[in-house]
């Protein structure tokens, strides 16, 4: 299945796990022009970059389909609130967005056109195949470059009020002898749109999963990170179950 805003790898299963990865791809539609150097595309400000390889990796398994936002994080942030001013961001960790300063009438249309179609998708696959997990799948930068603070966990562990799953993720990712952030390097409680929205309002069980960059750069470390990932994605929701 795949839309403009989404794609979905797999199938859905009930009781199984969906991935869900909101700034999985770079991809600008041709009718969009955000005025910006096209080297930026390649950076964290448009894409998370190594998600959607680790995500379609881990759809290969059995019981795990993995759901994925299909456009940059530029042209319309799929975790943001609707009415959030970065929903579709002026400006990105320095940078200028000019093609997105936009009339009150194109910044709805510019909604309307991704972000609704994504989240009532994402609600509707929810609905007809619940899952015993949602792995919320995102990636970090090393280093912030409008901050300059180098940031060392490996991977971070984030939510909002539910931390049932992430109680569980955490000694068991540093176990594999990981450095570990909980709500690091940001809280869930601060960003988490896609998981309050989807996960939290209804009390489905949830994981929020950010891999430092530079853990998943490359074909052998997706591939590692996809076990490790379906291994304790696993062993959450049995536990949780």
């Amino acid at each position: 299945m795949e839309h403009e805003a989404y794609r979905l790898i797999s199938t859905a299963r009930f009781g199984g796990i969906l991935v869900v990865s909101d700034h999985a791809s770079n991809r600008v539609p041709d009718d969009i022009d955000l005025g910006i150097d096209p080297v930026l595309l390649s950076q964290h400000i448009a894409i998370d970059l190594g998600v959607a390889e680790v995500g379609a990796l881990m759809a290969q398994r059995p019981g795990i389909a993995a759901f994925q936002g299909n456009i940059s994080r530029l042209v319309c942030d799929l975790n943001r609130e609707p009415h959030a001013p970065a929903v579709i961001p002026i400006a990105s960790d320095g940078h200028a967005i000019p093609g997105n300063a936009l009339n009150h009438e194109a910044h709805l249309a510019r909604l309307a056109r991704f972000h609704d179609p994504y989240h009532a998708a994402l609600g509707q696959l929810l609905d007809s195949a619940p899952p015993a997990l949602i792995l919320s799948l995102h990636s970090f930068t090393p280093l912030l470059a409008s901050t300059d603070e180098p940031r060392p966990w490996q991977v971070g562990v984030l939510y909002n009020e539910d931390d049932r799953a992430a109680r569980l993720a955490i000694p068991l990712l540093e176990a594999d002898g990981l450095v570990v952030g909980d709500q690091q390097p940001y809280s869930g409680k601060l960003l988490n749109y896609t998981m309050d929205r989807h996960a939290e309002a209804d009390g489905r069980p949830y994981l929020g999963i950010e891999v430092r960059q530079d853990q998943i750069a490359t074909a052998a470390q997706q591939a590692d990170w996809a076990e490790r990932l379906c291994r304790i994605g696993n062993a959450v929701a049995l536990a949780l179950g």
